[in-house]
């Protein structure tokens, strides 16, 4: 009797745990998504997105085991109170011009905001940065979207930005119990005339030499969009392999789009080969058409001569015909560009343009930049020039960075703006539609917001001759060794007088010999 008592607890223990199980499912799920854009300029544009949602409150609930959401980023939130982050690294340009607006917009460089902002301009993005950025997923690179993330192809691209997103998300209308969100993203350009070997054909494959295999086992959803505007069966220039199943309607960034799904979870999508190659290839070339007009880009510079003074300037393109919308200008300027405020000039087709609202603040040297906001109306069809002049500074000669005559880089502009749209857009439930859709929040359907990114600036300093140091040294060294040695010897060494010696019988019968020849003695 006392024997069967363990094993009547044990199963007791089994089955309650079971049935709590099964009484509360996982309170946290994975999305993941991959969406491919044909773009105007003849590149494609590959964007992957996946988020972690977990219902928990980790700030209050003393929280042990992590399933899907990663520890390391839990611990961060719980132990110093973070209510958001977001960091991104960019090594590139994104082109809006040329490609349009993008989905995930980044700088050229490392972004950081967490409760503050802040840009490093100038930082290399290689592998170091994608591995850990792959061991934050649940799947790691071992099944479901990520196994395309290859390290060789990613990095020899136009445009490649990786980043991660951390936010509270409320559960109900009245915002009384969150949810934390983790939304790790990635966005590559590939030159298609490259990866196509002369032609603008695509594949996965040749874009990622990989395939899809299989679904990752832990996500609830895992699928591939495929941007098919401009395609249907009727049009016989083109062709797109496998034929999607279902298809997908909406307004993004003020145009209505068609794509194609592929659902990794339908088993049905992925052969029996157990492989997945979506490909697009064209029949005959297609006509070469100009590009369409974002109705907002901007473009930055600097210009002036010398290396005392000189100008920063920001052109502001509002390309719609007949609609004026606000842009918040907002420019981070290190403290070593010493910025005239009282030059800051803002025009519109020739006349002056005064901002609605306006905020700056001075830099301290070495321990903050400038920091100048600013909202701007833009007209219809108008190019806004934003200029304000600087003083470059003189550093000290232990801060110039090893390669002082490359330049500084300088962080690019940040725009913010709610953009006309072309199309009305309708209210659409974030939860059942693809991640992407919640990129791009509106206020009205007449609408969208969209934020940009101008280029970074490389600025020449005054520098000093660093060779000159170096002479001087040479030459120090030289006239310290010479006297330093001579001294050295004269209070060193010893003299010593050393006597004449007569010489030996040789030395007496050669005298002889030579002075019966006449010649010298010895």
């Amino acid at each position: 009797m006392a024997a069967a008592m363990p094993l009547a607890l044990l199963v007791l223990l089994l089955l309650g745990r079971r049935g709590w199980c099964l009484a509360e499912p996982p309170r946290d799920s994975l999305r993941e998504e991959l969406v491919i854009t044909p773009l105007p300029s003849g590149d494609v544009a590959a964007t992957f997105q996946f988020r972690t949602r977990w219902d928990s409150e980790l700030q209050r609930e003393g929280v042990s085991h992590y399933r899907l959401f990663p520890k390391a980023l839990g611990q961060l939130i719980s132990k110093y109170s973070l209510r958001e982050l977001h960091l991104s690294f960019t090594q590139g340009f994104w082109r809006t011009r040329y490609w349009g607006p993008p989905f995930l917009q980044a700088p050229s460089d490392t972004d950081h905001y967490f409760l503050r902002y802040a840009v490093l301009p100038r930082e290399v993005v290689c592998t170091e940065n994608l591995t850990p950025w792959k061991k934050l997923l649940p799947c790691s690179s071992k099944a479901g979207l990520s196994v395309l993330l290859k390290a060789d192809r990613l990095f020899h691209t136009s445009y490649h930005s990786q980043a991660v997103h951390i936010r509270p998300v409320c559960r109900n209308a009245r915002c009384t119990s969150i949810s934390w969100e983790l939304r790790q993203t990635l966005s590559v350009v590939f030159d298609a005339f490259i990866t196509g070997q002369g032609k603008k054909d695509w594949s996965l494959f040749r874009m990622f030499s990989r395939t899809l295999t299989e679904p990752c086992p832990l996500a609830s959803e895992s699928r591939v969009y495929v941007d098919i505007t401009n395609y249907n069966q009727d049009n016989e220039t083109l062709e797109v392999n496998p034929p999607p199943t279902t298809t997908y309607q909406d307004v993004i960034l003020g145009t209505r789009k068609i794509y194609a799904i592929y659902d990794l979870l339908d088993t049905a999508m992925i052969n029996n080969s157990r492989n997945l190659n979506i490909q697009l290839k064209w029949k005959r070339p297609p006509e070469n058409e100009a590009p369409p007009v974002p109705f907002l880009h901007a473009q930055r510079y600097v210009s002036g001569y010398g290396l005392q003074k000189g100008e920063l300037s920001t052109l502001l393109y509002n390309t719609h015909p007949y609609r004026a919308f606000p842009v918040l200008l907002l420019d981070t300027v290190p403290w070593y560009l010493r910025l005239y405020v009282h030059t800051l000039t803002i025009t519109s087709k020739g006349k002056e343009n005064k901002p609605s609202y306006i905020h700056y603040q001075p830099a301290q040297d070495r321990l903050q930049p400038h920091l100048l906001e600013m909202l701007i109306q833009l007209p219809a069809n108008s190019v806004t020039k934003v200029s304000i002049q600087f003083e470059r500074a003189l550093l000290k000669w232990t801060e110039y960075t090893p390669d002082p005559n490359h330049g500084f880089y300088v962080s690019p502009s940040v725009l913010s703006a709610l953009v006309p749209s072309v199309v009305a857009a309708k209210p659409v439930d974030w939860e059942e539609s693809p991640l992407f859709n919640s990129l791009f929040p509106v206020s009205d359907g007449s609408n969208y917001f969209v934020r940009l990114y101008t280029e970074p600036l490389l600025v020449n300093l005054p520098t000093p001759d660093f060779s000159m140091p170096y002479n001087v040294i040479c030459l120090t060294c030289t006239v310290v060794a010479v006297c330093y040695g001579s001294f050295y010897n004269l209070l060193t060494r010893t003299f010593h007088i050393e006597e004449p010696r007569t010489g030996g019988l040789a030395k007496r019968l050669a005298n002889l010999i030579r002075r019966a020849r006449g010649v010298p003695p010895l």
